[in-house]
């Protein structure tokens, strides 16, 4: 036993101190180093003189040195290739290490060879871990001489080069010879030895990839992501599948959730259950190791019970009785940016409550009144005469009023409690329903939501929009002038004379009466048979030319009023019409009148299939058109005059056709029907644009002179203005009638437009229309005309403007033709 002492203090005498490389060998590797670097230990006089081998290296001399540098140590800036040669070379290293031994490089004493052992785990500390028995086995006390042979050589130091060589040699063949015998103690530092490699930790993340510390963004033009042990190219996995075959593998593959790609390698990695269970219990916020129990009793360090000794008796340093100068100086600082205003002290807290009484009535200073959008809560109804606890007798439900009241629904009842009779407010009980009223109460007042209606002091005449005065927009007719009496019956058209002193009217009692404007005196009096739907005056002034519209016939009349010059004119214009060899297919046919007829002012007939209700004249006086009663698109049919032809400008129909009109200045045809307005282009044959006026049924239609804009009128009293290089969308809609409009007419030369309704009158209203395009159009509505009785709820028929003076004439279901002027 004290032998086994004796010799255990001679070996930790004798340690050789520890090199500087191979202190430097000692710390745990970085994770990315793939291989240990291990740095041989500088050789002592003790290895040199044949002494043991260094304590610390368990496993004996190595065959051969195993320093290898990290693939990643070449520098960050260059491209990865230089890591691949580092890798390489670490390889080399690797096979070299067991095949030759290795030379040191050049020292102070190069003949001596040095000794490479395996560098220990990182867990281990500087004795390696092992018991002092086993320190004897590795420092080789064992295997070599006796003491006194170990003093005398160290007391030898003048030794030459060759005995210290001869020394050596000898050393390393009695190391080889005891490691080629070795003992059973030997064999387990061996074990424990080698076992250190399979716990080194800095090979858990990829044994493959051995990259090194380098960014993996260096390889993304690279085909391969780092090199393994022999040096050798790691190549990206060939990436061709899509998210289509993504999607059928989350179907198809049961572990596809659990599958993961290593960023080192570009590989998918089938996670364990172990490692799956590990990661579900960092996600929920619990510790990775399973053995862990964070609520385990603590265990105080102190006691709670007073000692008499002290946990440290070191006596106090001299720099706890010194003043700070560092500290010194901060404070210094802070005292200048106070004096300075840069730092501020702290203001005093509030000791107020922060709550308020939501609904109290508050100064405008408070929170409430710089809220501006407060609104107050409604005030509860005062309490009546029910309230009371003497009520009055009629306040008192009798029997039947009681069940009554008991079997109505809470919120059907006009009160919300009995009214009950006390004999004095002494004998009144306590009100059931007081806690459940107060706690809806408030509900009501934080629930229920208000709104804000601004009432805003606004006179009334400021809403009406600003008007020109009637009187600045004179002149228009005011006053009824004259009437037309002659007719029997109701006067359903009438039209002026192109010169404004010849009347046109036609009635249902089967006649056309000519009228002179100025005297109102029937001129001439024509018999027609039948019901006068239309009358035309040719607007050409050298013509003197009437269209009548009777049933199913277009009569032209000649009525020999005025200038003869113009009626001679008009009946050579009609004889000078020489009939083709083959007569044409036409929709109408043109009969001549007979001697007979022509005496009575009948100059042509133009027969149709259909009735026809309606006959207008082009602006030059050639062309006219006429409407038909009848399905289909022969409704509209143009004639013309000079030529004696007829025909049908359409294929198709779009409903029924009420009105018919020609542009003044341009050659349209505006065509009616009851809920459109369409704009055909002759010459081109084309329909140009729909105008939609969003009336019911369309009775009437009206061009200015200007051809810019129209009007509508309307069986549900709508007067409709549309401007045509506006929209297609009415630009005003005037309501001033009360009954169906039957007629409306623009004024050639004043800015005037009338309408005509079945509440027996005539409204004038006034419309300039500007040459500035980007100014809208003036309407003003000026003058209400009456004079007309109804009859058969029929008042105003038709109207139409004088051709000079701003007068208008109307006639009616009474029989008669009023003049305004």
């Amino acid at each position: 036993m004290a032998a086994a002492i004796l010799r255990r203090a001679r070996s930790r005498r004798r340690r050789p101190p520890a090199s500087p490389l191979r202190a430097h060998a000692r710390p745990p590797a970085p994770a990315s180093a793939r291989l240990r670097v291990l740095a041989p230990p500088r050789p002592t006089n003790q290895a040199s003189r044949g002494g043991p081998a260094a304590p610390s290296d368990p496993a004996g001399p190595a065959p051969g040195p195993r320093a290898l540098v990290p693939a990643g140590s070449g520098g960050a800036g260059r491209d990865p290739p230089g890591s691949m040669a580092g890798a390489r070379g670490a390889g080399c290293a690797a096979l070299a290490a067991g095949a030759r031994p290795g030379k040191r490089p050049q020292e102070p004493e190069p003949e001596e060879p040095f000794l490479l052992a395996p560098a220990p785990s990182p867990g281990d500390g500087s004795d390696s871990g092992l018991s002092d028995s086993e320190e004897s086995v590795f420092s080789g006390l064992e295997d070599s001489g006796s003491d006194s042979s170990e003093d005398s050589t160290e007391g030898e130091d003048g030794a030459t080069s060759g005995e210290g060589h001869g020394r050596t040699e000898k050393t390393t063949g009695q190391q080889v010879q005891a490691a080629g015998t070795p003992s059973p103690k030997t064999e387990a530092a061996r074990a424990q030895g080698a076992d250190e490699y399979a716990q080194d930790s800095s090979d858990e993340e990829d044994v493959r990839n051995t990259v090194g510390n380098v960014p993996l963004e260096w390889y993304d033009d690279f085909p391969h992501v780092g090199y393994d042990l022999d040096g050798r190219r790691i190549y990206k996995p060939v990436r061709t599948r899509d998210e289509l075959d993504q999607f059928l593998d989350s179907m198809d593959d049961p572990d596809y959730w659990r599958t993961v790609q290593d960023p080192m390698t570009g590989h998918d990695v089938r996670l364990t259950d172990e490692q799956v269970a590990l990661v579900q219990r960092l996600q929920r916020g619990q510790f990775g190791d399973l053995s862990f129990d964070p609520y385990e009793p603590a265990v105080d360090f102190f006691s709670g019970d007073p000692m008499i000794h002290p946990v440290t008796n070191r006596p106090a340093d001299k720099r706890s009785f010194i003043p700070s100068l560092v500290e010194k100086e901060k404070v210094s600082r802070m005292v200048h940016a106070i004096k300075m205003g840069w730092i501020q002290p702290r203001r005093p807290r509030d000791s107020t409550p922060s709550f308020y009484d939501l609904w109290a009535q508050e100064d405008p200073n408070a929170v409430l009144g710089r809220h501006k959008m407060h609104v107050p809560a409604p005030k509860l109804a005062l309490p009546g005469h029910a309230e009371s606890y003497n009520p009055p007798p009629e306040y008192l439900l009798s029997e039947e009023e009681r069940l009554v009241w008991e079997q109505q629904e809470p919120g059907e009842r006009k009160l919300g409690f009995l009214p009950r009779r006390f004999p004095s407010l002494r004998a009144v009980p306590a009100y059931g329903r007081f806690i459940q009223e107060r706690f809806e109460r408030c509900l009501d007042l934080y629930l229920c939501p208000r709104q804000r209606k601004m009432r805003v002091n606004v006179d009334p005449e400021d809403l009406i929009p600003r008007l020109p005065r009637p009187r600045d927009l004179q002149p228009f007719p005011t006053c009824q002038a004259l009437v037309y009496r002659g007719h029997g019956d109701l006067v359903r058209c009438l039209s002026v004379s192109p010169g404004g002193q010849w009347l046109a009217s036609g009635s249902d009692d089967g006649s056309v009466r000519l009228w002179e404007v100025a005297t109102a005196r029937c001129m001439k009096t024509v018999p027609v048979g039948g019901v006068v739907k239309s009358v035309a005056w040719n607007p050409h002034p050298s013509t003197c030319l009437v269209a009548v519209a009777v049933e199913d016939a277009v009569l032209l009349l000649n009525p020999a009023l005025g200038d003869r010059l113009a009626v001679g004119s008009t009946d050579q214009l009609l004889e000078a019409f020489s009939a083709p060899e083959e007569a044409p297919v036409q929709p109408a046919r043109w009969l001549q009148a007979s001697e007979e007829e022509r005496e009575a002012g009948l100059r042509l007939r133009i027969r149709h299939s259909q009735p026809v209700t309606q006959v207008t004249w082009h602006g030059r006086g050639d062309y006219m058109a006429v409407v038909l009663a009848a399905q289909g698109h022969t409704q509209v049919l143009i004639h013309q005059l000079s030529r004696r032809r007829s025909q049908s400008p359409f294929r198709r129909s779009h409903g029924q056709v009420q009105r018919v009109a020609f542009h003044p200045t341009r050659p349209f045809l505006l065509v009616a029907s009851q809920r459109s307005v369409r704009l055909y282009h002759l010459l081109r044959q084309e329909l140009t644009k729909k105008l939609v006026p969003n009336c019911k049924w369309v009775s009437s239609l009206a061009v200015h002179p200007g051809g810019d804009n129209l009007i509508c009128g309307s069986y549900d009293s709508k007067l409709v203005w549309f401007d045509l290089d506006l929209s297609t969308k009415p630009y005003r809609v005037l309501r001033h009638h009360k009954k169906a409009l039957r007629a409306v007419a623009f004024h050639p030369r004043y800015p005037l437009f009338a309408s005509g309704s079945d509440d027996g009158s005539v409204i004038v209203c006034h419309g300039m229309v500007y040459n500035d395009l980007l100014q809208n159009p003036l309407l003003v509505p000026v003058k209400v005309l009456r004079g007309h009785v109804l009859t058969r709820d029929l008042g105003v028929l038709d109207v139409a403007f004088h051709p000079t003076q701003p007068w208008v004439f109307s006639s009616g279901a009474d029989g008669t033709v009023r003049l305004f002027t």
